[in-house]
C-alpha cells in the first residue's frame, strides 16, 4: 500500500530515485521561489485588497499548482502568481484605468477559462506561430524592465519629476539599505546560494525593524488570516465587456508564452523531453490553465509555472514528490503571516529588480536586424515601462508588425489569428481609458 501511494507522484519512466534527494530539491525550490510569499501581496495590496488575506491566498493557490503538478503530469515543476502579471493587474488595470480589483479577478479568469480551451482544442499553436519569434522573445523583456522600473520606484531611487518624468531620488537611510540589500542579492545569486532573494528580503525587514522604522507584528506566528476578503469576489460579468477583451488576451497571451517557455525549459534540464517532443507538455499545460483559474477563485492574479523550478531540479528533483514537497512548504509558510505584513515596500522591491534582471536576458535572442520583427519587439519593450502598460506596449508591437507587413506588401502573412489579434489591440487602444 505504501509503495503504491509512493509511485502516485514518481512517473513509471523513472528509474532509481530518492526521497530524500526529492525533499532536499523541494526545500530549494521554496527557497528560491518563496519570495512571492512576501512580493506579491505587497504589490496586489495596492488595488485595496487585503493584505492579510493574500499573505494566505498566495500560499494556498501556490501549494495548489504545486500539487496540480505533483499528482498529474507528475513533474518536479512548481506554481505560483506570476511575477510581471501580478504588476499588470495592479498598476495597469486597476491604479491606471481605474479597473476594480474584483473586475480585474475576472479578467484572470476568464483568460484562464480560454487557456484551458485553446489547450484541449489544439489552438495553442496557431496563436503561438501568428507571431513572429523576435516579438515574442520582446514580452519577458519588456515585462523585466517594467518590474524593475517598479522595484526602483519602491525603493525610493527613481520619483516622479515635472520636466523629465523620472530623476535620481534622494539618498534617503531606507534606499542605501536596499542598495545594499540588492547588492548582496546579486553576489549570492552570482555564487548560486539558494534563498538569496528571500533572505536578504527578511534580513532587511529585521534590520528596518531593529531600527525602529516598522513596527513589531502583534503575532510572528499564528492560525493563517481568513481568506474570505478577497476570494471568490470575482466579478466575471462586469469582465465580459467589450473593453475588456484586451486584458483578457493580454494575460491570455502572456500566461500562455511564459508557460510554455518554463515548461520547455525545466524539462529539457530534468530530462522529460524524448528527442524534441515532450510528451507530458499538453498535462503540463492543462495543470498551469487549471492553477490559473483556481488562483483567480482564491483572489490572485494569474498562477503560472515557475522558472525557478531549475533549481530544485539542479538539487536532484525528477518526480512529483519535488513540487509536492514545495506545496507543503507554501501551505506551512502561511502561518508566519505576522512576520510577513511587517516587511516593508523597500525591502520587496529587491526582489522586483532581481527578477527583471532575469527577465531582461531574453533580450540576446532577438535579432533587431530584421527590422520587419526587430522594430515591432523594440516598440513592444520600450512602450511597456514607458506607458506602465504591458497591454499598451504588447498592443503597439502587435499593430506595428501588422502595419509593417501592409506597407511591404506582405499580405499572406496576415494569418485570420493575427489580424484578429490585431483588431483587438487597435480598439483597445481606442477605447481605454488612458488610450
Amino acid at each position: 500500500m505504501l509503495r503504491s501511494w509512493l509511485n502516485l507522484l514518481v512517473p513509471p519512466e523513472v528509474g532509481a530515485w530518492s526521497l530524500r534527494r526529492e525533499f532536499i530539491a523541494g526545500v530549494v525550490n521554496f527557497l528560491t521561489a518563496g519570495y512571492i510569499i512576501v512580493v506579491n501581496p505587497s504589490i496586489l495590496s495596492e488595488t485595496g485588497m487585503s493584505k492579510t488575506a493574500l499573505v494566505s491566498v498566495t500560499c494556498y493557490s501556490s501549494a495548489i499548482g504545486c500539487f496540480l503538478m505533483a499528482l498529474w503530469p507528475r513533474v518536479p515543476i512548481i506554481m505560483a502568481p506570476g511575477m510581471g502579471i501580478n504588476a499588470f493587474f495592479t498598476y495597469t488595470l486597476c491604479l491606471k484605468e481605474g479597473v476594480p480589483w474584483q473586475t480585474a479577478l475576472g479578467i484572470v479568469f476568464i483568460s484562464g477559462v480560454l487557456f484551458i480551451i485553446i489547450t484541449a482544442g489544439g489552438l495553442r499553436e496557431r496563436i503561438l506561430y501568428a507571431i513572429p519569434t523576435n516579438l515574442r522573445l520582446s514580452i519577458p523583456v519588456g515585462i523585466g524592465l517594467f518590474i524593475a522600473l517598479i522595484g526602483f520606484r519602491n525603493m525610493g531611487l527613481v520619483v516622479e519629476h515635472p520636466i523629465t518624468l523620472v530623476t535620481l531620488g534622494p539618498l534617503t537611510p531606507t534606499l542605501i539599505l536596499a542598495l545594499l540589500g540588492l547588492i548582496a542579492v546579486i553576489v549570492m545569486e552570482q555564487l548560486r546560494i539558494p534563498g538569496s532573494i528571500l533572505a536578504i528580503i527578511l534580513l532587511i525587514t529585521f534590520i528596518a525593524l531593529g531600527l525602529g522604522w516598522v513596527k513589531t507584528p502583534k503575532d510572528w506566528v499564528g492560525l493563517p488570516p481568513p481568506i474570505y476578503p478577497v476570494a471568490f469576489k470575482l466579478d466575471i460579468l462586469s469582465a465580459l465587456k467589450p473593453l475588456y477583451w484586451v486584458p483578457i488576451f493580454a494575460f491570455l497571451y502572456i500566461a500562455l508564452f511564459d508557460s510554455l517557455g518554463t515548461l520547455t525549459a525545466i524539462s529539457y534540464q530534468a530530462g522529460l523531453n524524448v528527442g524534441d517532443k515532450i510528451p507530458k507538455l499538453g498535462k503540463m499545460l492543462m495543470a498551469d490553465a487549471i492553477g490559473a483559474t483556481t488562483g483567480a477563485i482564491l483572489g490572485t492574479s494569474t498562477v503560472t509555472a515557475y522558472i525557478e523550478s531549475g533549481a530544485g531540479v539542479a538539487a536532484g528533483g525528477r518526480t512529483g514528490w519535488t513540487a509536492f514537497f514545495t506545496g507543503i512548504f507554501f501551505l506551512l509558510a502561511s502561518f508566519f503571516s505576522g512576520t510577513i505584513s511587517i516587511i516593508p515596500p523597500y525591502a520587496t522591491a529587491v526582489a522586483l529588480v532581481v527578477v527583471g534582471i532575469y527577465m531582461i536576458k531574453h533580450i540576446k535572442e532577438i535579432d533587431f536586424t530584421n527590422w520587419e520583427e526587430g522594430a515591432p519587439a523594440f516598440f513592444t519593450i520600450l512602450l511597456m515601462p514607458f506607458t506602465y502598460s504591458i497591454a499598451t506596449g504588447l498592443c503597439f508591437g502587435i499593430l506595428s508588425y501588422v502595419a509593417i507587413l501592409i506597407t511591404t506588401g506582405k499580405w499572406q502573412k496576415i494569418t485570420p489569428i493575427l489580424a484578429f489579434i490585431g483588431i483587438l489591440s487597435l480598439v483597445y487602444l481606442i477605447i481605454s481609458p488612458t488610450g
